[in-house]
Parts: structure tokens; C-alpha cells; sequence
């Protein structure tokens, strides 16, 4: 979800484990030129969706901790993809902290219908980053003491060099 602290952990995950770091947000920006809510407020959901899917679908990397957006998880073929390159982590943040962050920052992108709410893409969510997530961490720590655990709680092969 945005402000979970994706990219924020990510890159302290990536420091963690001396490995690539990636944020798919950045990629979509490079594709498209333009600050990814633009990008969003121009394609609308559906097809900024669909645009994510297929910048995530063209990532090809290993020992790489890969942030992507929020609303990658609207996407099953995204998911799978990105299930083949590792384990899918979850970042569990309350609402309440979702709503502060994302307040402090209105300008970050958040693929949104007309009409929708924070609280709605929140619920919507959950059921899905459960779903496809093998780790679940509960964020609520410093990035790097969140790095920690989820590198504590990788399934160990994930963490193998040859794979």
C-alpha cells in the first residue's frame, strides 16, 4: 500500500542482503517520462494498471529486492512473474499510519477511480497482498530493524546465490 514503506525498506532489505535494489515505480517513470501521478491521472486505472503490469512482467534481475507500487497486486500475471523471482513480502501497516504518510505526501502516485476512496483501496488490497505475499512483516518498526526481520524470515533458499 502506498506508504507502507516499500521503497524505504527495500532499499535497507537490499543493503541487508548486499544485493541490486529496484523500485518499479522509478522504472514506469523512465518508461513514461513523466512523475508517476501524471501517469496515473492521464492512462486512469485500468490501463496505468495494465502499463505497471507489463513494465513489472519486463523485469529480469536476481539478487535484487524489488519495491513495487501498491496496485501491482491488481495484476495476477504481475504476481506471478514476480513470485518467480523470489518471495513476495507484505509490508502490514495499520490504516491508521497509511493515511498519515500518504497525508504528508499528496503528491504520491495512487491508482484510484473517481469516487474511491483511501479506505476503500486499503480494504480492497489487504485480501490481496495476503494472498500472494510468503512473508508477512509487521512494519511498524525502524526500516532497518524491518530489514532485519524479514531477512530472518526468508524461506532459507530464497537467499541462496544460485537462486
Amino acid at each position: 500500500m502506498a506508504g507502507a514503506g516499500k521503497t524505504t525498506v527495500g532499499s535497507a532489505l537490499a543493503q541487508e542482503l548486499d544485493w541490486a535494489f529496484v523500485d518499479s515505480d522509478h522504472l514506469i517513470e523512465a518508461v513514461y517520462g513523466a512523475r508517476l501521478q501524471d501517469i496515473t491521472d492521464a492512462l486512469g486505472k485500468r490501463a496505468f494498471l495494465d502499463a505497471e503490469a507489463t513494465v513489472v512482467c519486463a523485469i529480469r534481475a536476481q539478487r535484487t529486492v524489488i519495491a513495487t507500487g501498491g496496485s501491482v497486486v491488481y495484476r495476477p500475471a504481475a504476481m506471478a512473474h514476480l513470485a518467480s523471482l523470489g518471495p513476495l513480502v507484505f509490508l502490514d501497516v495499520p490504516f491508521q499510519l497509511i493515511e498519515e504518510r500518504v497525508a504528508r505526501n499528496p503528491e504520491r502516485g495512487i491508482a484510484m477511480n473517481p469516487g474511491e476512496s483511501l479506505r476503500d483501496i486499503f480494504d480492497e488490497r489487504q485480501a490481496l497482498y495476503s494472498r500472494y505475499a510468503r512473508v508477512h512483516c509487521p512494519a511498524l518498526e525502524s526500516p532497518q530493524a524491518c530489514a532485519r526481520w524479514i531477512r530472518a524470515n526468508l524461506p532459507p533458499h530464497s537467499l541462496d546465490p544460485r537462486g
